[in-house]
This record gives C-alpha cells, structure tokens and sequence, in this order.
C-alpha cells in the first residue's frame, strides 16, 4: 500500500506545488455510490491541495446539456454512456484529456486499445481525440447457475462456446431444461434479448463490425447481424432448452426469470445477466455458494479471444483547469481504483491493482474476467438512437422470440433507423 500512495502522491505532485483550485464534478450518483465517489474524491483532494465538490443528479443526461449550453458546465462531468460524450465534444463542450492519456490507457488497461477507441470522438473540427476516462465499469458477460445443481448432476462449468452448447444439449438428455430466459420489463419489455445479442455479436465478428452496426454503418438487416439474432434463437427458441417453452420467453419477467435455477428441482440450469441480477434472486440467496456465475464463453473456434460485453461511466473535462487534468492523473494511480474496490459496485480494467483490495470476493471474480479480456465493448442498443436501441430493436426481439423470422425483424428495426435520418 506504501508504494500505491507514493504513486498517487507523484501524480498529483504538481498541484501541490501550484495555487489550490476550485474542481466541481458533476455525475449520475446519489446515495450509497455518492457515498463511494466523495470518498475516493476526499483522498484526491487532501493530496491535491485542491476544493473538489461532487454533485449528483438523476437527471444527469439533461442537466449537463443545458449547463454547458448556459457556458456554466462543471470541470469535470460523468457520463453514464458515451453516445452523449460524443454529441458534447462534437459540438466543442469537451476538452481533449492531457497529452499521453491515450498511451496510457492502452498500456495500463486491459483491452486497452478497446477503452482508447470507446473513448475517443470527433471535437467540433472534425478532429478525433480522447474525450472520456472510463473509471467504474460494469459486467454483463455473464452466466448464473447453481453451484449445487451442477455438482449433483455432474456438469463442469463450460469454458468455450461449443462447451456450452454441448452442456445444454446433456442437460436435456438428461431430463432437466438447460436455459431460464425472461424478457419481459413492462414498458422496457425486450431489452435482455437485445444484450444475448449484443453479446453473440461480439463472439461471431470482429469487434470493428459490432462498431459499424451500432453506428449504422452496415445496416440492421446485414446477415451478420441476423446470424447474431439466430444464435440468440438458437438457445431461447428451442422448447426444449428453455424453462416454459420458447412460447413463454417474451411474457416471463426478466426479474422473475433466474428463480427457476433455485427450485427444487431445478426449473432451469443457466440464467445468461449482468452483474446486476442477485439482487432478484430468493432472499437469503449467497453468492459464491447458492448461486455463482462463469464468463459467457467465446467460440474456440472463431478465434476473436475474449469479448466481454458491459457498461461504465467515462470522465470528461467539460470546463479545462490544473485540477481537472491533476484529477485525471490521480484516476491513473492504483490508489483511485483501490479505495472504492473495498467498498461495492466498483469494477476496473486497471491491470495494476491488487485484487485484494476488493471488499467482495464476487466482485474480484467478475474483476478477473473483466481483466481477462482481449475486446471490450459498451452495450450496443445504449449508442443507438432511443427510438431503436430503446424502442424497435426491443419490440423487435420480441417479436423474434414469438417466432418471426430474424431477416424480417432486422430489415425492420433498420426501417426504423431510416425513419429517423
């Protein structure tokens, strides 16, 4: 820990020996991770020397529009996702982050060049240039099983996409039903089968196709992209494969969805979700031992490594001072990532920290694959315009998972895309 903090002090050594500034930082926080941001922040300041005041909103995504319309933004702004980071710097809100962030990025994060391009968009002369930090990621390459019911029934954790396959294939030979799908999210209804996707995309193609799609720049209907949702009907349109039928995927909620893995006996061996989903399972469930997650495996025999499908939140100077760059640079050292690791909800791909920092052994399990990735991507339907990545693209898996066919669906969505252009 002494070395972490003689880093941290280096970094922050040429704020020391300036005037202290005043550094406002503006994100989507409030209660508990408020909580968890003022305390790595506090630490930040005491070292800096620097006034760092934090406020939250939940209205965040408007509010920082209109701040920095008004010529009043904060110096530094959270984003939730990067398609308004983009719109921002497009239209000269944001400042490029310090010289050799960037090289940085690609050296100290793991899949750094994938954090390098997710956080880099075009300023207000066209140039590209690195916008957005990402610090506090999230997970959503996941699959949930019960340790037990694997145990009793002699199954091993599948470490390839064929694996899988071939363990949902024993599990009905065996007489039990491989999958619990759910999409159901009252007005949201459909935007689980949007991340199967998501994620099916990233194991088929390269991470450079995933990007032109989430951009538009193949269209929907591309048979890339409707072999991805076929792969997603290879598993959840099989009666066979899925608890209740392929018929009861599109009304079962998402939230009820994983109990199935904990009935007696099992409804249902796997449940694919993120990070999020234990806190819909029975109560008294433990994590680790009742219920516990491997990574949503890759094909072997594709060769496109590890992708790992997620979210996060990215840090971007909206109004440029010395404390905002120092902040930046303290985002670098180990310190900044350890401090909320030991408290909750804090993923990093910084390859530097001690994973004995983590306050949560589930947590340093999900850091591990976060670590083990080769590719990371933001979840695709959050950069599409709303009225497709929240609107036709969810109503349209629903329709899929009701069995119309994947070609129909995609050409679709894309009608929908042109409608908006």
């Amino acid at each position: 820990m002494k070395t972490t903090l003689l880093a941290s002090a280096a970094a922050v050594a040429l704020c020391t020996a300036a005037q202290a500034e005043q550094l406002t930082v503006f994100g989507p926080w409030l209660g508990p991770d408020q909580e968890n941001v003022e305390a790595v922040l506090s630490v930040f300041a005491e070292q800096s020397g620097h006034d760092v005041r934090y406020v939250g909103s939940d209205s965040f995504e408007q509010q920082i529009m209109i701040d920095a319309e008004a010529g009043s933004a904060p110096n530094i702004a959270v984003f939730p996702q990067p398609g308004l980071a983009a719109d921002m710097a497009a239209r000269g809100f944001l400042t490029p982050l310090p010289e050799g962030t960037a090289d940085w990025v690609r050296e100290n994060y793991a899949a750094g060049q994938s954090w390098v391009d997710l956080g880099t968009y075009a300023g207000a002369d066209g140039t590209d240039n690195l916008y957005g930090f990402f610090y506090k990621v999230d997970l959503k390459s996941l699959v949930w099983y019960s340790p037990e019911n694997f145990e009793d029934a002699g199954y091993e954790v599948p470490t390839t996409m064929e694996e899988l396959k071939a363990l949902t294939d024993q599990i009905v030979a065996d007489g039990g039903t491989p999958w619990c799908i759910g999409l159901g999210s009252g007005g949201a209804t459909g935007w689980p089968a949007t991340d199967w996707v998501e994620d099916l995309m990233l194991r088929t193609q390269t991470p450079d196709v995933y990007d032109a799609w989430v951009k538009n720049e193949i269209p929907f209907d591309d048979p890339r992209v409707v072999a991805a949702i076929e792969e997603f009907g290879y598993f959840a349109r099989n009666d066979a494969y899925v608890a209740g039928g392929a018929g009861a995927v599109a009304t079962t909620d998402f939230r009820d969805s994983p109990k199935g893995l904990f009935s007696s006996p099992p409804q249902c061996y796997m449940h694919r979700q993120a990070s999020f989903i234990p806190a819909f399972f029975p109560e008294g469930t433990v994590v680790g031992e009742d219920a516990d997650f491997f990574y949503f495996p890759s094909y072997a025999g594709m060769d496109l490594g590890n992708p790992v499908l997620g979210a996060g939140t990215l840090w971007a100077i909206t109004s440029p001072n010395q404390a905002a760059n120092d902040l930046i640079a303290f985002l670098e050292t180990p310190e900044a990532h350890e401090i909320w690791m030991a408290r909750k909800g804090f993923l990093t791909p910084l390859k530097s920290v001690n994973p004995e920092a983590f306050g949560d052994p589930t947590l340093e399990k999900m850091n591990e694959i976060l670590l083990n990735a080769t590719t990371f991507r933001f979840d695709g339907s959050d950069l599409m315009p709303g009225a497709v990545g929240a609107g036709s693209f969810w109503t349209g898996m629903v329709d899929y998972a009701g069995g119309k066919p994947a070609a129909e669906v995609a050409a679709e969505i894309q009608a929908s895309w042109d409608a908006i252009k």
